[in-house]
């Protein structure tokens, strides 16, 4: 084990569903609220048109000052800092917004200097006003720029909670030849190779691969969240969650829903299998009994149990016991 090492960055939430919802549409928020997500992210961004900006900004601020949100994470994705939009959402959230926002997220990042500005933004705000609670920092990695500096951006504020990637307009960053928003592509394939008795195959590859990766890397190297973005079909099920599982087995902690209909099956898949969180439990308990006893080291039906067992058993029964509290409020 190396002598740094990296811890998680309070504070830990519960992430497996992240429900994003129109500033515009504000007959949508009650809903929202009281629906099954653990994340209700309310949007000023891409889902808003330019002439509904003004009036989504005030149904946001609203909404947080009124509406019983109850043990929700509540975010706000802000507009880019390209806008004219960006520094009115980000004093309107902080100096009138009350105590209800937990973070506000910021779409396309490029580099460290596009997080401390909106840091630098959220600090002054909030010593004006004496909020009492930290706001938290979201960041997308949705373009190539974004994508290269990742390291420094995860690092570059003590507000930082998660990563979250953006495949539609990282597409676009990137040039590469798709209209989806998450999925595959039926030219992105592999055939088998050439047999006179057969057929060649054809194999689907997967065209975000890479970008997740190297997010859910540079995340859990800063102790950081990482969260899988959109998947635009939502018509779509099987779809939403064969992508879901990969990023799941990859090491995202949860998913993005932009329809209602995904937020249950995010919430399953996100959930540690039982199988999992049965056995992590069963090692927890052999190791706390061995040394009880005075024994160094244990196995578990046969399979010895080692340091680094006991740090993903943890990890495991932990996520499970916020989501054990998270279902009983």
């Amino acid at each position: 084990m190396s002598f740094t090492t990296i811890e998680r960055r309070a504070p830990i939430r519960l992430y497996r569903s992240k429900l994003f919802v129109p500033g515009s549409r504000a007959a949508l928020f009650e809903k929202a609220a009281a629906g099954p997500a653990d994340v209700v992210c309310l949007d000023l961004e891409d889902a808003v048109a330019p002439a509904d900006k003004e009036q989504a900004r005030d149904n946001i601020v609203k909404a947080l000052n009124e509406i019983d949100w109850k043990n929700k994470t509540v975010t706000v994705r802000i507009n880019g800092l390209d806008t004219h939009y960006c520094y009115r959402d980000v004093l309107a959230l902080v100096e009138k917004g009350g105590e209800r926002l937990d973070s506000i997220m910021i779409p396309k990042v490029g580099n460290a200097s596009d997080v401390y500005a909106i840091d630098m933004l959220i600090t002054q705000a909030s010593h004006t006003v004496g909020r009492k609670k930290q706001i938290g920092l979201e960041v997308i990695v949705e373009t190539v720029l974004g994508l290269t500096n990742i390291d420094e951006i995860a690092g570059s504020s003590r507000r930082m909670e998660s990563l979250h990637f953006g495949s539609a307009d990282y597409a676009a960053s990137q040039g590469m030849r798709t209209t989806n928003i998450g999925g595959g592509n039926a030219d992105y394939v592999m055939l088998t190779d050439a047999d006179g008795a057969q057929a060649r195959e054809r194999h689907w590859n997967d065209l975000w691969h890479y970008p997740l990766f190297r997010m859910v890397q540079a995340a859990r190297a800063h102790g950081l969240a990482a969260i899988d973005g959109p998947f635009g079909d939502y018509s779509d099920p099987d779809g939403f969650r064969v992508q879901a599982m990969r990023t799941a087995v990859l090491g995202c902690e949860g998913k993005w829903a932009i329809h209602p209909s995904q937020v249950v099956p995010a919430n399953e898949i996100y959930t540690p299998p039982a199988k999992e969180v049965e056995r992590a439990e069963a090692i927890l308990a052999a190791m706390k009994e061995a040394q009880a006893g005075g024994m160094g080291a244990v196995a578990l039906k046969g399979v010895l149990i080692d340091a680094a067992s006991i740090r993903q058993a943890e990890g495991i029964v932990k996520q499970m016991q916020m989501i054990r509290e998270q279902t009983a409020r």
